[in-house]
């Protein structure tokens, strides 16, 4: 089942007097099943952050369709839209976004609380997600008092607290150092081994995407080239090199 499906989509932004519109995304055909991990990689310009803003509810396609757990996306008010982020999908990004005078429990509480739920229900729930992400000894502490590696658990802890059918990482390792990183997307393999969720995750780094099921190579608004994982990480992490440089090849 196809939690994510684009279908020739396109967006267009229009220039200002005298300048001319830019094409973002021209055509774009993509499809990420459930329980699937895959990273998005492509050149400065390709559309990238287009692309993912367009998933994320930030901004409306010009044309195509954008279904997400059977929804279309441009048929939604923007009241119905927000209800639809705040249930359907999860975020990660570079800078963590937590709120400093909330504990690390509290902010991972957020998304629920904000859906309404309360008591028992809230607190199991938050509770299992920071056990299973191993925040166990740090529920009670703030932001500011626990390491960026923790601060990062975090923010995926709230991410996927609530469930959702679709989580986005945007660049999610750039703030972070090699070991950290490797520890984040090693928690990203788990969430998708154990829980399944459903991940596409933006990245620039062959050895972050290496992490994937599989990669999608973007350039000038459409999709370029794909590569699914068949084996090992370090074998993959060889076959996205290869990707990358024929896909600079093509840009020259």
């Amino acid at each position: 089942m196809q939690v994510l499906e684009i279908v020739h989509l396109t967006k267009v932004y229009q220039g200002r007097r005298g300048q001319v519109a830019v094409q973002a995304l021209d055509g774009m055909d993509l499809s990420v099943a459930r329980s699937e991990f895959v990273s998005i990689m492509g050149p400065s310009g390709s559309g990238k952050t287009t692309l993912l803003n367009i998933l994320a509810g930030l901004d409306r396609q010009t044309g195509g369709e954008c279904w997400i757990d059977g929804r279309e996306l441009s048929t939604m008010s923007n009241e119905e839209l927000a209800v639809f982020r705040r249930q359907k999908l999860g975020f990660v990004f570079q800078d963590f976004n937590l709120l400093d005078t909330l504990t690390l429990a509290e902010n991972v509480a957020l998304p629920l609380a904000l859906d309404g739920a309360r008591g028992a229900r809230l607190y199991e729930r938050v509770v299992s997600v920071m056990a299973d992400l191993g925040l166990d000894a740090v529920r009670d502490k703030y932001p500011y008092e626990v390491s960026g590696g923790q601060q990062q658990r975090a923010a995926v802890a709230r991410a996927v607290v609530h469930e959702p059918a679709l989580l986005l990482a945007d660049e999610p390792t750039g703030n972070l150092d090699s070991a950290s990183a490797q520890a984040l997307l090693e928690l990203f393999r788990a969430l998708n081994r154990r829980r399944q969720a459903t991940l596409l995750m933006v990245t620039h780094d062959p050895f972050s995407a290496s992490y994937a099921d599989r990669v999608v190579f973007i350039k000038d608004g459409r999709v370029h080239s794909e590569l699914v994982r068949n084996g090992g990480r370090e074998a993959f992490f060889q076959d996205i090199l290869s990707g990358l440089a024929v896909l600079e090849g093509a840009r020259a």
